[in-house]
């Protein structure tokens, strides 16, 4: 056959080759890894000013700016929506598709292959040691044979062939497909990826306390419904000791379909809210002052009980049993006092909470002071103990919203990758034989074995076995 006959199908053969090659599999996997490094470190469909912050710490601020161009340009600053990660995806799913079809036909002959009697030969160099001689003939010895097999997790079956008697067990042989239902798993996942990167959205939503929206800012400046209203009944934030860090942050979200609440979560950062779909994450905070939040208070007397406040900005309250009222006059986020003694406030965000008060008797102002919300002795007043609990209201909270339609394609991968990663790892083609020899008053039980995996733990199970037949002597 000359080229010009052989030409087209060499072409072919070349292609598929290329495609079912391992080494094929670990460059792409490679350049799949170190990129998505370069994502995750890159802040995703973001303002170039993130970026240029991060990088000038890395490459210096001279550098930054061009750094930060090429990486642009390259498509690393919306990488999971690139094209050609998109295609190294399809590439490292073609090549397992390929893999897979390449040598999938001769694991499944192997598998659909009944086991047969071994020769004579295998007898001598299978497993050497394991052999029992017992009191019994032929016929029995099989049975106790397949009795002692039973014992350690074998189905036996007695065999003739050739006039030899031989007792066959075998098990785990579909183990051989585990590596292929892994393969299967990780093409779900890229599946689900893929559908979540083409037609999931992306977003963010600031919720004030006490306001709800049934809307989402998608990271291309247009709002997507969300199928539902979601509200913020609370959010909280806690800072390191003499800090403006954050230690923690969360709120309370509530899920309202219909005009009916139907779930309330409180989210952190590493736990998030996900509904029909959509899924928020604990992203940012802020403080958003405005005059219908409103002030709490716990009031408790010198001679009634404790009773809680709430009221707004200039609003004031009558003390419980006293002619006593207090006015919320004044209100910082952040009160701090300088050097010269002089109180200030050094941040916008709610880190040492302070409320001025005016306290008045008889229409009179009797006195007035600031009550801190961390400091319990500033709640001590001429009308008793006032607690500043909270500015209600007053705070908003930042999420970070995902709509993923892939999502469940991408759990139901890997629950198959955990299925075919088990069947892979622990579960093994094991096969034994049992020749079974008649010899004047007794019978000589020899046995051999093969496993394709874990010989230890298997060598135990055949010294089992053996000891098993040993009991049948008599």
């Amino acid at each position: 056959m000359d080229k010009t006959d052989t030409g087209k199908n060499s072409i072919i053969d070349r292609i598929w080759s290329f495609f079912a090659s391992v080494k094929l599999a670990v460059i792409v996997f490679s350049c799949i890894s170190l990129t998505s490094i370069v994502g995750t470190i890159i802040e995703q469909q973001a303002a170039s000013e993130n970026n240029i912050k991060l990088l000038a710490k890395i490459f210096g601020i001279s550098s930054a700016h061009t750094v930060y161009g090429v990486l642009d340009y390259l498509g690393f600053t919306d990488m999971f929506n690139s094209w050609w990660f998109i295609a190294l995806l399809f590439l490292f799913a073609m090549n397992l598709v390929i893999c897979s079809i390449e040598r999938l036909p001769v694991t499944w002959k192997l598998v659909r292959q009944p086991q047969k009697p071994l020769g004579a030969e295998g007898f001598g160099a299978g497993s050497p040691g394991r052999e029992v001689v017992i009191k019994a003939n032929a016929e029995n010895a099989g049975n106790k044979a397949v009795e002692a097999l039973k014992k350690i997790g074998f189905k036996g079956e007695v065999v003739k062939s050739e006039g030899l008697v031989q007792v066959l067990a075998e098990k785990g042989r579909y183990s051989r497909l585990g590596v292929y239902v892994t393969h299967l798993s990780i093409l779900l996942i890229l599946i689900g990826a893929v559908i979540g990167l083409k037609y999931g959205v992306g977003g963010s939503l600031k919720l004030l306390e006490g306001t709800s929206s049934s809307t989402a800012r998608a990271n291309n400046g247009k709002d997507f419904p969300l199928g539902f209203e979601l509200r913020c009944d609370d959010f909280e934030v806690s800072f390191y000791p003499e800090s403006e860090r954050p230690k923690d942050y969360k709120s309370i979200l509530t899920v309202i379909e219909n005009g009916r609440e139907v779930l309330t979560q409180e989210i952190g950062v590493n736990n998030p809210l996900t509904y029909k779909g959509v899924t928020f994450y604990q992203s940012t905070y802020g403080f958003f002052p405005n005059r219908e939040a409103l002030f709490k208070f716990s009031v408790m007397p010198m001679n009634s009980p404790r009773e809680d406040v709430s009221l707004k900005f200039e609003g004031s309250f009558k003390v419980p049993g006293t002619n006593m009222s207090v006015k919320v006059a004044d209100f910082s986020p952040a009160l701090a006092v300088n050097s010269k003694g002089d109180l200030f406030t050094f941040a916008e965000s709610m880190i040492n909470p302070a409320v001025f008060v005016e306290i008045s008797e008889g229409g009179k102002v009797k006195s007035r002071q600031w009550i801190l919300k961390n400091y319990s002795d500033t709640w001590r007043t001429p009308a008793g103990v006032i607690e500043f609990k909270d500015l209600w209201g007053a705070q908003y909270t930042g999420l970070q919203v995902r709509k993923d339609p892939g999502v469940w394609i991408v759990y139901l991968g890997c629950l198959v990758m955990a299925i075919g990663l088990y069947i892979a790892f622990f579960m093994s083609h094991a096969r034994i034989w049992i020749r079974v020899k008649e010899e004047k008053d007794k019978t000589r039980l020899t046995i051999a074995a093969s496993i394709n995996k874990n010989r230890i733990a298997f060598d135990h199970r055949l010294d089992r076995l053996a000891a098993e037949l040993e009991k049948t002597k008599s």
